[in-house]
């Protein structure tokens, strides 16, 4: 899952304190209120406050590379033995779990009607499940033919999301069967981004495209001319523009209905993360251990804070503050001066 901004995009920052745990950290933040849920490679759950302090950390048997979801005072993550968590947010307490047959590299995300909160999650083991949400039980699961990485997209009562086996699959959450699948690339390794039963998604090939996922149809997909590598993160749309980061350094701003260039700017190093826009400024972390925030409008670069560690899950914003993590196993917060 991409990052969330809550709040602004600070246009001038300084470190405000980093927190050290005991393994890589390869996933992105997620928060809520004053607390900071984020998983290391360590195993542990970490539950910060937006001062730094840990609240709480809960121990699992596995390294965390997948991001987390809070929803209703309860955080669900998972890890590389398979396991999903559900834990109270306000005391770490496991309410349950709920075992697949592969290691989790996404987080869950979630659909609910008048009757039931359903969480759909993808796993190595080639599954999409339906979980719900209250009590960890499985309520179906959809088979593909590969490797599901990525946190599933979800728009109504539909999951969209990639995988391994190059294709775009539709789910109907209620049912778990199968509505569409469209061919896009070799492999997807990111989230797709909805909107209005378009889905934008980047692929292991270098190409962004834009799938209307009811039709089935590649409504456009864009390539470099120069080199095609992989766009691992998840795009970001903001307004008429479409926002990516690409393991060519490049930054590539589109016009998300036609799929024309409008800027690309070089960021200096390999790009995994997912990018952040708000509608002023795009905020990027690369490889080479850079956050930097550049101009929506023209790609110009606004500030660039070297953190020294390489950066593979994107950034969080809350409460003008930027929380990230880094290979060096630190949690670092930025804000303004």
């Amino acid at each position: 899952m991409p990052g969330i901004i809550k709040g602004k995009i600070p246009t001038k920052v300084e470190l405000k304190w980093a927190f050290k745990t005991g393994g890589e950290i390869k996933s992105s933040p997620v928060m809520q209120g004053n607390s900071i849920i984020m998983g290391s490679t360590d195993g542990f759950v970490y539950c910060l406050d937006l001062q730094g302090n840990l609240l709480w950390k809960f121990e699992t048997d596995n390294a965390i590379e997948a991001p987390a979801l809070i929803l209703n005072n309860t955080v669900y993550i998972g890890n590389l033995s398979g396991m999903l968590y559900a834990l109270q947010l306000n005391t770490g307490k496991l309410l349950w779990k709920y075992e697949t047959g592969n290691q989790i590299m996404g987080a869950p995300n979630w659909w609910s009607d008048d009757k039931k909160t359903y969480l759909v999650l993808g796993s190595y083991d080639y599954f999409l499940h339906g979980i719900d949400a209250s009590d960890g039980k499985g309520l179906w699961k959809y088979e593909s033919q590969n490797y599901l990485n990525a946190t599933v997209a979800v728009e109504n009562n539909f999951a969209v999301f990639g995988g391994c086996d190059g294709l775009l699959h539709v789910v109907d959450i209620l049912s778990g069967k199968a509505v569409s699948t469209v061919e896009v690339a070799t492999y997807v390794a990111g989230s797709a981004v909805l909107e209005k039963e378009k889905a934008f998604v980047g692929d292991y090939d270098g190409r962004l495209s834009c799938v209307d996922y009811k039709k089935k149809t590649v409504l456009w997909s864009f390539q470099s001319a120069e080199r095609q590598l992989p766009f691992i993160g998840s795009p970001s749309i903001q307004g008429e523009k479409l926002i990516a980061g690409s393991r060519d350094r490049f930054i590539y701003c589109l016009n998300k209905n036609s799929g024309e260039l409008i800027w690309k700017k070089d960021s200096g190093g390999n790009v995994d993360a997912s990018v952040l826009a708000d509608k002023n400024n795009v905020l990027v972390a690369n490889m080479r251990g850079d956050l930097m925030l550049l101009n929506l409008e023209n790609g110009r670069e606004i500030w660039n804070f070297e953190l020294g560690s390489p950066i593979i899950g994107g950034p969080g914003v809350s409460n003008d503050k930027i929380i990230v993590g880094a290979q060096d196993g630190n949690i670092y917060c930025l804000g303004a001066p």
